[in-house]
């Protein structure tokens, strides 16, 4: 066990390091680039968009083409559950130089995406060069993207459970978690020696624990999971539309994210310019109390789902953090609320819910809100979340490991949205009855036999 830990501290450490290095020098670049962007006007949109999803149409396309490795699949998860550890590294480029003009031209999405495959496609080759086998080529590369999580987020615990967390729903490999955690801290001191920017929301005092509170914080949870739900639909819908419409009249693939632009250049004559790029300034405004728009959530989620559905890259949890603080500030007024604090349980929630990772997430407020009992607020509205969103998520290749109610039965180790969902035996006897016999029946038959029960 000794020799154990002595390994990953060396090889979760160099690992971390390289991610770091090299996550570090995408943000480095993204920021240049969007710093010139911001203060574009709104008529210049026009051009830039449209280019913008020609240019991803082409890299996204006939640069895998060219350059892909025949047989891997440029995915985490393929990498982890399928390929053994294996990434193809030519392409290591393609993905955050995509995220650069997506964000850069005003697209809206998130830069945590390009990170993750860096930290992905880095840590592959660390086990390559090392030689290493495939079990231990798995978890260099969870360390990898748990190592780009957190040098991205500035959370290097939340980043490092949410790359594990993310891989298969309900269920965390124990054994990624000290070299994920070694490799998360290792990137984000990297990351910060480098410059790296990062910010923290403290909130205000807030009242001593509440079952009132509590409550409130919990339904206020209950509607965030119902918005990362609409948007993962909207995202999977609008995506799927776009299929439809290229293989119907077969248009060039890399014409697809160009109408994509237009799309989104035209909203953007009724949507404000803040829910472009990145919107982390709406997220700032959220957290810090100004109220925000009923349907703000909505306006992000459209422009997310048309920038990423008609075929520009970006990252996906940067917008769930917008959402979720956009939502949680405006339905904080409906429960009485702080809305500082309904932005902070917002934000953990939705991306509890949309990315399927509720640990992560509350480690992810203690990381960004600090103080314990902002924390019970945050870990009850993010479990119910998580729960309300339902067998949805952002990733379409996430695998189930265990259905989230007791009353429904299903296959383990399939993607998520193909999975054959099955009501248990149960609950279907139980719905029989009701059917056959009424309520007042069932119900008295129901409380006869737990008598039985306890009797024996």
């Amino acid at each position: 066990m000794l020799a154990t830990v002595v390994q990953w501290l060396v090889l979760a450490s160099l690992t971390g390091m390289v991610v770091g290095f090299g996550t570090s020098v995408f943000l480095r670049a993204l920021f240049y680039m969007t710093d010139r962007s911001i203060l574009m006007p709104a008529w210049a949109y026009w051009l830039t968009l449209p280019l913008a999803g020609l240019a991803n149409g082409l890299l996204m396309g006939y640069g895998y083409r060219k350059l892909g490795t025949p047989g891997l699949k440029d995915s985490i998860f393929a990498a982890v559950h399928e390929q053994s550890g294996h990434m193809p590294w030519r392409t290591l480029w393609i993905k955050p130089v995509a995220a650069i003009i997506t964000l850069a031209s005003g697209g809206s999405a998130g830069k945590e995406g390009p990170c993750s495959h860096i930290g992905a496609s880095l840590a592959a080759v660390v086990g390559q060069v090392f030689r290493l086998n495939s079990e231990l080529r798995q978890r260099i590369v969870a360390c990898g993207v748990s190592a780009g999580f957190a040098s991205v987020f500035g959370t290097p615990i939340a980043g490092a459970i949410y790359g594990v967390e993310m891989l298969i729903i309900g269920r965390i490999r124990h054994d990624f978690l000290f070299p994920a955690l070694i490799a998360g801290v290792t990137s984000f001191q990297v990351s910060k020696r480098m410059g790296i920017p990062y910010e923290y929301y403290f909130m205000s005092a807030l009242p001593a624990f509440s079952e009132s509170l509590f409550l409130r914080t919990i339904l206020i949870g209950m509607l965030c999971g119902l918005v990362a739900r609409v948007f993962v639909d909207m995202i999977y819908a609008v995506r799927n539309a776009c299929h439809r419409l290229q293989a119907r009249y077969t248009i060039w693939p890399p014409l697809m994210p160009v109408g994509g632009g237009l799309l989104l250049a035209a909203l953007v004559t009724v949507i404000p310019t803040d829910y472009l790029g990145l919107s982390l300034p709406l997220m700032d405004r959220a957290l810090s109390g100004e109220a925000m728009p009923y349907l703000g959530f909505l306006w992000k989620t459209l422009l997310v789902a048309i920038t990423l559905g008609s075929g520009f890259y970006g990252g996906i949890v940067t917008p769930q953090f917008v959402i979720g603080a956009v939502a949680g500030n405006a339905f904080a007024h409906l429960f009485g609320i702080s809305p500082t604090l309904g932005a902070a349980v917002g934000l953990v929630s939705v991306v509890a819910a949309a990315s399927n990772t509720p640990l992560a997430a509350i480690l992810m407020g203690v990381e960004l809100f600090g103080g314990a009992t902002g924390t019970i607020y945050v870990a009850g509205a993010a479990i119910a979340a998580y729960l309300i969103v339902g067998h949805r998520s952002v990733y379409p290749d996430q695998r189930l490991g265990y259905a989230k109610s007791s009353w429904m039965r299903v296959q383990a180790e399939i993607p998520v949205g193909q999975e054959k969902t099955h009501l248990s035996y149960g609950l279907l006897k139980s719905w029989g009855r009701i059917k056959t016999h009424g309520w007042r029946a069932w119900w008295r038959d129901t409380m006869a036999s737990r008598g039985k029960r306890h009797d024996v």
